[in-house]
C-alpha cells in the first residue's frame, strides 16, 4: 500500500520533480564522468606497460639522499653488464637500453618543437629489437649510421616529416643533426609521447656521453618465473644495482602516471561534491513545497489509519524513485563527460582513446550510491516535517504548524557557527605560520558556509527587507508583493538562495585569491628585480651556446645565471641538520640584478664566502647573521661557512637559500654542479628594452626551447598561469551554479503551483498579465541577489583569509577583483530574470476562474 501510494504520488507530480532530477544527473554524470575518465586511462597505460615491459630490468641504484646528484649527468650502467645479465640460467635475451627524456626534438627547417611541449614527455633512444618492443618499423629501415634517426608515426605526421626530412636533437651536449630513415608505428595505444631512435654507439655518444647504458632489459626463455630470474640476477651481477620485474615495472610506471592525474581526479570530484550539495537544496526545497501542497492528503492518510513512520516512508520512497531514476541517467550521461575529458586531455598533449572506455563496478557503486543517498537524505527533513503534522491539522488546510522554538534553535546554532568560524578566519590570518594558518582557514571556510546556511531564514527576512525596499517605489504593487512574496517564507527563500550563494563564494574567493597573486607578483617583481630579460629553457638544461648568444646579443651588458642544489643537507651549530635548497649565484648576482629586502646582515656577503638564509628558514632553526653552517654537497664535499645576511620572508628570494658560486667551485667540481635551468639578462644603459627583446628573440630563433620574456611578458606568464587556473575553477563552479539557477526555477515553478488561487483572486481584484508577469521577475531577481551578496561577503571572508596566510610566502598584496564583484551582482540580477521566465509565463497564462476554483 505504501509503495503504491508513493508511485501514485511520485508520477502525479512527476513534472515537478523534473528540475530535481536534472540537478541529481548532473551531479552523479560528473562523479561517475570522472572515474571513468581515470579508469581509463590508468587501463590504458597499464596496457601498455604490461605489453612492453620486459621479465626483468636491471636498472641503475637510487643513489642515497647523502649522495644525489644535482648534475643533468643521467645514471648509467656498464656495457659488461648486459652480457652478465645474459649469462643468468633462463634468460633468453639481455638489451642494453639507452633512453633519455632530456632531449628535445627540433624541425631545423622551421625551427619548431616536435614532440609534445606539456604532458607527454620526449624519449630519445637507441633501437634496440626485443620480443615486446611497443613500436615497429613501417617504413623505412632502423638506424645504421651516427646520421640516422627513426621518428615515430603519431610525431611525424602531426609535424608533418617524412623519409628523408631533417631532425635536430638537442640536449645539454649541443645540437645534432639527422636525417630520418625509419617510420615506427606504435604496437600499442600511444599515450602521447614522441619517440626517436638512433643507432647505439650515436645514442650513446651523444645521450650519454660515455660507452654505457641506462638499464639492460632481460627476457626469459619460460623456464623460470619473473622473481626467480631476479633472485638469480642479483646473485650474478650483485646487490650494487635495481632490478625490478614486468609487474613491478607496471606497478612504478603506472603508480607515476597515477601521480599526475590525481589532481585532476580529485581536484573534479571535489567539485562534484559541491554541485551534489547544492542539488541537496533544491531537492529538501522540492520536497518541502511538494508535502506543503498535499497537507491535506498526508490529513486525510493520517485520519484513515496512517502512522508517522508510513507518512515518513512515502515521502522517502518518492526521493529513493527519484534518486534511482537520476543516478541511472547521470551514469548514462557520465560517459559522454568521461569522453568530453579524453578531448580535453588529448588536446593538451595525451593520446587516449574514447573507444577504450574502462567502466568498472565503482563507477557504478559510486553513481548510485552518490545520487540515492543524496537525494534521500535531502528529503528526510520535509518528510520528517510531514510525518508530525497533526491529521485535524492537515484536514483544516492550516499547514505546517509553525515551529517557533526550532526557529529559535536553528538562529542560535547559526550565530554560534558563524561566529565561531568568523574567529577561526581571524585566526588565521594572524596565525605565524602558513601551515597552522591554512588549517584554521579550512576550518573556518566550513563553519561560515554551514553558519550561514542555517542562519538563511534570519538573513533572509533581514536582508531582502532591505534590498526589496525601493521594489514598491519602482514598481507600485508588483514591487511590492515580490518583495513580500520572497520573505513570505524565509526557510525557502534561505534554501534557495544557499545554493547559489556557495557557487557565488567559490568565485569571489578565487578570484581575490588570484588576483592577490598577480598583482602580489608583480609588485615583487619591480621591488626585487634589475635584470631586464628573463631567459628560461623549459625541459632541457641551458647551454654555454646559448648563454653566448645572449652575450652577442648588441645592447645586452651582461648575463646572470643560478645553480640549484636540491634538498641540500646542511648542520646546524646544535648539532642538529636540516634540508634547503641551496642556490649558487655570481657575484653580480645581488645588488645589480636582484634587490632582495634585507632584515639583517649585508647582501654582498653571499659573494664573498657568507650564506644568505630567509628568515623563515632562521627563525625555524634559531639561525643569526654570524653563526657558521657545514654544508654538505653530497660525494663527501663539505663547506663550513658563516651567515652573512637574512633575507625578509615574503620577498620574492625571501624563503631561498643562497651561496657565491666562487664558493661553491672551491670544493665542487664543475662537471658536478646542477644544470643551468634559468638565466637573466641585463640590458647596457639607455638601451631601448623592447627594441633589445626584439634582437635578443632573433639571435635565441635557433633554441625554439627557450623562453625569452622582459619584465611586462614575464609578469604576463604569471598571470596566464594563475588565469588558467582561475578558468578552471570558474568552469567546475559553473555546474554547482546551474544547478543553483535550477533550484531558483524549480522554487518558482513550485511557488507558482502552490499560489494557484491566490493568483488567481490577485488577477480577479485587478492584476494584469504583466503586473504578475513582474512580480514573479522581481521575486526571482531578489532571491537572486539575495543570494550573491551573501556569496560576496562569504567569496570576500575566504579570499581576504587566504590572502593574509600565505603573506610571507609571496602574497604580500591584496588585491580585490572590483571588476568581478560588479560583473557578479549584475549576474545575479540576469540570473534571477532567466530563472523567472517559464514560471512567470505560466502564471500568466493562468484562467482567472479556474484559478480560483482551484482547491
Amino acid at each position: 500500500m505504501l509503495l503504491k501510494t508513493s508511485l501514485r504520488s511520485f508520477f502525479a507530480h512527476k513534472g515537478r520533480m523534473a528540475l530535481s532530477l536534472v540537478a541529481v544527473v548532473l551531479s552523479v554524470a560528473f562523479v561517475s564522468g570522472t572515474l571513468v575518465f581515470s579508469n581509463t586511462a590508468t587501463s590504458t597505460f597499464s596496457k601498455l606497460f604490461a605489453a612492453t615491459a620486459s621479465d626483468i630490468s636491471v636498472q641503475p641504484p637510487t643513489p642515497a639522499e647523502d649522495d644525489r646528484q644535482d648534475s643533468d649527468k643521467t645514471p648509467t650502467v656498464p656495457v659488461s653488464l648486459a652480457q652478465q645479465v645474459a649469462a643468468v640460467p633462463g634468460v633468453r635475451t639481455a638489451v642494453g637500453q639507452v633512453m633519455v627524456g632530456n632531449a628535445i626534438l627540433v624541425n631545423p627547417a622551421t625551427n619548431k618543437l616536435v614532440g609534445p611541449t606539456s604532458g607527454a614527455p620526449t624519449l630519445v633512444g637507441n633501437w634496440t629489437d626485443t620480443p615486446r618492443n611497443p613500436v615497429k618499423i613501417t617504413s623505412g629501415h632502423v638506424p645504421q649510421g651516427s646520421g640516422e634517426l627513426v621518428l615515430d608515426a603519431d610525431t611525424a605526421k602531426k609535424a608533418k616529416l617524412g623519409l628523408g626530412d631533417k631532425l635536430r636533437v638537442d640536449n645539454a651536449g649541443g645540437q645534432h643533426p639527422y636525417t630520418i630513415v625509419g617510420i615506427a608505428t606504435f604496437t600499442t595505444t600511444n599515450p602521447g609521447a614522441a619517440l626517436a631512435f638512433l643507432d647505439t654507439p650515436t645514442a650513446q655518444q651523444v645521450l650519454l656521453g660515455e660507452q654505457a647504458y641506462t638499464t639492460v632489459e632481460a627476457f626469459g626463455d619460460g623456464s623460470r618465473s619473473d622473481d626467480q630470474l631476479k633472485a638469480d640476477a642479483l646473485a650474478k651481477v650483485g646487490s650494487g644495482y635495481e632490478i625490478k620485474t614486468a609487474a613491478e615495472q607496471k606497478d612504478q610506471n603506472t603508480k607515476t602516471i597515477g601521480s599526475g592525474l590525481n589532481f585532476m581526479k580529485y581536484a573534479m570530484l571535489g567539485f562534484a561534491g559541491i554541485s551534489l550539495i547544492v542539488g541537496g537544496f533544491l531537492i529538501i526545497n522540492t520536497f518541502s513545497m511538494l508535502v506543503a501542497q498535499r497537507t491535506r492528503e498526508i490529513g486525510l492518510l493520517r485520519a484513515i489509519g496512517g502512522s508517522r513512520r508510513q507518512v515518513n516512508g512515502s515521502v522517502l520512497v518518492e526521493a529513493l524513485i527519484l534518486g534511482v531514476l537520476g543516478s541511472t541517467l547521470g551514469v548514462a550521461v557520465g560517459l559522454g563527460v568521461a569522453v568530453g575529458l579524453i578531448k580535453l586531455m588529448n588536446a593538451i598533449g595525451m593520446d587516449l582513446k574514447a573507444s577504450d572506455l574502462e567502466i568498472g563496478p565503482d563507477v557504478f557503486v559510486a553513481g548510485y550510491a552518490v545520487g540515492i543517498l543524496i537525494t534521500v537524505i535531502a528529503a528526510w527533513i520535509p518528510a520528517r516535517r510531514a510525518s508530525r503534522i497533526a491529521p485535524m491539522a492537515a484536514l483544516r488546510d492550516h499547514g505546517t504548524p509553525a515551529e517557533a522554538r526550532s526557529n529559535i534553535v536553528r538562529t542560535i546554532l547559526g550565530l554560534l557557527l558563524t561566529a565561531g568560524g568568523a574567529g577561526l578566519l581571524v585566526l588565521a590570518g594572524s596565525a605565524d605560520k602558513a601551515a597552522t594558518g591554512g588549517q584554521y582557514l579550512g576550518l573556518g571556510l566550513l563553519l561560515t558556509l554551514v553558519g550561514f546556511v542555517v542562519l538563511g531564514p534570519l538573513l533572509a527576512t533581514v536582508v531582502i527587507k532591505v534590498l526589496g525596499a525601493l521594489l514598491p517605489a519602482l514598481f507600485g504593487p508588483s514591487g511590492k508583493l515580490a518583495q513580500r512574496n520572497a520573505m513570505r517564507n524565509p526557510r525557502r527563500t534561505g534554501a534557495t538562495a544557499a545554493a547559489l550563494m556557495i557557487g557565488l563564494a567559490l568565485v569571489i574567493g578565487s578570484s581575490v585569491f588570484s588576483s592577490s597573486a598577480v598583482t602580489s607578483a608583480s609588485a615583487q617583481i619591480d621591488k626585487s628585480v634589475g635584470v631586464d630579460y628573463i631567459i628560461s629553457g623549459g625541459r632541457t638544461p641551458v647551454t654555454t651556446d646559448m648563454m653566448d648568444a645572449v652575450k652577442r646579443t648588441p645592447g645586452i651588458d651582461h648575463v646572470t645565471t643560478q645553480e640549484e642544489f636540491k634538498r641540500t643537507k646542511v648542520q646546524l651549530p646544535d648539532g642538529q641538520s636540516a634540508r634547503t635548497d641551496l642556490t649558487a649565484v655570481p657575484t653580480s648576482f645581488f645588488g645589480t640584478d636582484f634587490h632582495p629586502t634585507v632584515t639583517a646582515g649585508a647582501v654582498d656577503s653571499v659573494g664573498h664566502g657568507s650564506l644568505g638564509i630567509g628568515e623563515t628558514f632562521a627563525k625555524d632553526h634559531n639561525l643569526k647573521v654570524g653563526d657558521r653552517l657545514t654544508v654538505d654537497y653530497g660525494k663527501g664535499r663539505t663547506q663550513t661557512l658563516p651567515v652573512g645576511v637574512v633575507f625578509q620572508k615574503g620577498g620574492l628570494l625571501g624563503d631561498g637559500t643562497f651561496v657565491g658560486l666562487d664558493t661553491v667551485t672551491e670544493v665542487v667540481p664543475a662537471a658536478e654542479q646542477p644544470p643551468v635551468w634559468t638565466f637573466f639578462a641585463k640590458a647596457s644603459a639607455g638601451t631601448d628594452v623592447a627594441k633589445t627583446l626584439t634582437a635578443l628573440e632573433d639571435a635565441l630563433k635557433q633554441y625554439p626551447q627557450l623562453t625569452v620574456k622582459d619584465q611586462a611578458g614575464y609578469k604576463e606568464l604569471v598571470q596566464s598561469q594563475v588565469n588558467t587556473l582561475l578558468y578552471l575553477i570558474y568552469g567546475l563552479v559553473g555546474l554547482s551554479i546551474t544547478v543553483a539557477v535550477l533550484g531558483v526555477v524549480n522554487t518558482l515553478a513550485l511557488s507558482v503551483v502552490e499560489r494557484t488561487r491566490e493568483i488567481g483572486l490577485l488577477r480577479a481584484i485587478g492584476l494584469s498579465r504583466r503586473q504578475l508577469r513582474r512580480m514573479i521577475r522581481l521575486e526571482s531577481v531578489v532571491i537572486a541577489v539575495f543570494g550573491a551578496v551573501l556569496g560576496t561577503g562569504l567569496g570576500l571572508a575566504w579570499g581576504i583569509t587566504a590572502q593574509r596566510v600565505l603573506r610571507d610566502q609571496g602574497l604580500g598584496t591584496l588585491s580585490v577583483p572590483t571588476t568581478v564583484i560588479a560583473v557578479t551582482l549584475v549576474s545575479s540580477v540576469v540570473i534571477g530574470l532567466v530563472a523567472a521566465l517559464v514560471p512567470a509565463f505560466r502564471a500568466g497564462r493562468m484562467n482567472v476562474l479556474a484559478a480560483i476554483a482551484t482547491d
